[in-house]
C-alpha cells in the first residue's frame, strides 16, 4: 500500500470516521480505522458494530493494500502535521506517514480483523435537502426518550412518503414533529421506520463537518437508501450505514389537539427569558412555573414557588384571543422547544390545565411541539 493525498483532505476525512471508532475490550480492532487503498482512491473506515462508516478521499495511489491503526492516534497525529502533501506506505507491519521534515511509523493490525461494513445497493433513493435535514435532527431529537424499557421510543420514527418527509420523537412526556420536503424521491414507496438517536446525532455531526467548506456550496443534498433492517446517508463521498430500531412506533397523532380555547401569539426571545427567570424558583425535580393567560390585558403571567428559593412573578405582552387560561409546564421541557424554534414569534395554543400544550413557529405549519401539563 502506498498513497499519497493533502494533509486537509486526510484530516477531514479522520474527523468524519474517528468518532465512530472506540474503545472496546472484548474486541480491540473496533478502535481501529481501516485504510484502503484501491481505485485511485483512499477510503477511510469505522464501525461500532451499530454504525459504520466510510468517506472517499481524493489521492493518488501508487500500490493497492488495506491495514487498520488506531483511529484516536492516527486522527491526533495527523491533526498536528502542517498543511502539506503526506505520503503513507505499509512497510513491514507498519504504518510509514511521512510529511514534510516529520517521519512517523505507527504499529496496527491486519485488515482481515475489521469487522465488515454491511453495503446497501445505491438504488432508488429518498432525496432531502442536506440544511433541511440538519435542522430537522435537531428540532426532534431532544424529545427522545433516554429509557431503555422502550425501545421503540429511543428513537426517531420517520415517515417517508411520496413528497415529504416527517421526523417524530417523544418520551411520553413531550413530543415534537417536524415535516419537510423530499427533493425528490426515486423510490415511490412510503416507509415508516425508526432510527436510532445515535445515528441521526451522527449524521448531524458529520454535516456540521463541512458546514464552512467553500467547495461543498453546490452539494445540496442527502440521499437515503433503506433495506430490511439497515438504513444508509450518503454525502459527499460518505456513506454511513446504520441498524434500525424493530418495533411498532405508538400512534402519536392521537393525542395532537384538534381545538382549543386559547390562542397566544408572543416573541420567542421574550419568553424565553422570563422562563429563564422563573426557572430560579422552581421545585427541585418537578421544575414546574404556571402560566396564566388573560385575554383581556394581553398579558402572560408566569410564577413559580419555592420553599428553598422564594417565589417569581414574570410578566411579558402577548396577543391572546379566546378564554382566559393556565396551565402548569415542565419549564425545562418547554425551553427545549422554544429554543428549538427559529422564529421571531411563536404560537400556544392551550384547551385547559389537563390537556396538552401545542407550540408552533408563527406563519409556518410544518412543526409542531407538545407538551403534557402538569397536573395539581
Amino acid at each position: 500500500m502506498k498513497i499519497s493525498c493533502t494533509q486537509e483532505n486526510l484530516n477531514q476525512g479522520l474527523m468524519v470516521v474517528s468518532h465512530i471508532a472506540y474503545k472496546n475490550s472484548n474486541l480491540p480492532i473496533l478502535s481501529n480505522i481501516l485504510i484502503k487503498a484501491e481505485d485511485k482512491a483512499l477510503t477511510l473506515s469505522a464501525t461500532n458494530l451499530e454504525i459504520g462508516v466510510t468517506i472517499q478521499i481524493r489521492s493518488k495511489v501508487e500500490k493497492e493494500g488495506e491495514y487498520s491503526v488506531d483511529a484516536k492516534l492516527f486522527s491526533d497525529y495527523v491533526s498536528y502535521l502542517p498543511k502539506e502533501r503526506i505520503d503513507l506506505e505499509l512497510e513491514d507491519d507498519n504504518l510509514k506517514i511521512i510529511c514534510e521534515k516529520q517521519k512517523t511509523k505507527i504499529k496496527g493490525q491486519l485488515s482481515s480483523e475489521f469487522p465488515l461494513i454491511p453495503k446497501i445497493e445505491k438504488n432508488n433513493p429518498y432525496i432531502v435537502s442536506v440544511k433541511e435535514f440538519k435542522q430537522a435532527i435537531s428540532e426532534v431529537v431532544f424529545a427522545v426518550s433516554n429509557s431503555e424499557a422502550r425501545p421503540e421510543i429511543s428513537g426517531v420514527f420517520i415517515g417517508l412518503y411520496s413528497d415529504n418527509i416527517i421526523l417524530t420523537a417523544t418520551d411520553s412526556y413531550r413530543l415534537a414533529e417536524k415535516k419537510i420536503k423530499l427533493t425528490d424521491n426515486k423510490n415511490n414507496n412510503e416507509r415508516k421506520i425508526i432510527i436510532p438517536v445515535k445515528t441521526l446525532n451522527e449524521v448531524s455531526r458529520i454535516l456540521g463537518i463541512f458546514k464552512d467548506n467553500i467547495s461543498l456550496e453546490n452539494i445540496e443534498n442527502i440521499e437515503i437508501y433503506i433495506l430490511e433492517n439497515q438504513i444508509m446517508f450518503s454525502y459527499n463521498g460518505i456513506d454511513l450505514v446504520s441498524r434500525l430500531i424493530e418495533g411498532q412506533y405508538p400512534d402519536y397523532t392521537q393525542i395532537i389537539p384538534s381545538s382549543y380555547k386559547t390562542l397566544v401569539k408572543t416573541n420567542n426571545k421574550n419568553l424565553i427569558k422570563v422562563i429563564k427567570t422563573s426557572s430560579l424558583f422552581t421545585k427541585n425535580g418537578i421544575n414546574d412555573i404556571k402560566i396564566e393567560l388573560n385575554s383581556n390585558s394581553k398579558e402572560i403571567t408566569i410564577i413559580s414557588s419555592s420553599s428553598q428559593t422564594g417565589e417569581n412573578i414574570s410578566k411579558i405582552e402577548a396577543d391572546i384571543t379566546g378564554e382566559d387560561n393556565n396551565i402548569v409546564l415542565n419549564y425545562r421541557y418547554l425551553l427545549d422547544g422554544l429554543q428549538n424554534i427559529s422564529s421571531d414569534n411563536i404560537i400556544l395554543e392551550i384547551s385547559n390545565n389537563n390537556s396538552p400544550c401545542v407550540i408552533k413557529p408563527d406563519g409556518k405549519d410544518n412543526y409542531i411541539y407538545i407538551i403534557m401539563p402538569i397536573k395539581q
